[in-house]
């Protein structure tokens, strides 16, 4: 059984997979901090700063000035704003991604084409096999 997990770890596409994870990791940090630290701020200027994440519904009794203080509570909240606020975020995230994935295609298909629009080298030809042909026959008469 061991010897089994050793072949089943050593194939290509477990190892394939392990790095694309670490590389998901490192790219959802990047993507993260591009939203939150660049586009967000850009969005809260044209926006006001509006949050929707305090905007609830009491389910029961009680008053509560914000949403945290309802949960801290124990209050059951229909807490439709912060449901709203993810939403955005996908797709604020989902946008930066589409750009990234779009940008880096871009390249790979530049690349692409260079190496397309590079000339290969001629291969010089032999002769075809018609001409081997007369040539085995010529030299047959000849003997």
């Amino acid at each position: 059984m061991l010897n089994e997990f050793k072949s089943f770890i050593a194939k290509g596409n477990v190892m394939d997979m392990a790095v694309g994870i670490i590389i998901g990791a490192a790219f959802t940090a990047i993507v993260k901090s591009m939203v939150a630290d660049l586009i967000n701020p850009i969005i809260g200027v044209f926006t006001g700063g509006l949050d929707f994440t305090n905007l609830f519904v009491v389910l029961g009794a009680g008053d509560y000035a914000s949403l945290a203080e309802a949960r801290d509570a124990g209050a059951a909240v229909f807490a439709y704003g912060s449901f709203l606020m993810a939403v955005m975020n996908f797709l604020i995230v989902a946008w930066v991604v589409f750009l990234l994935v779009k940008g880096v295609n871009k390249a790979r298909d530049a690349a692409t084409r260079e190496q397309v629009a590079a000339p290969e080298p001629e291969v010089p030809k032999g002769p075809t096999e018609v001409e081997l042909l007369v040539e085995i026959r010529d030299a047959l008469v000849a003997k």
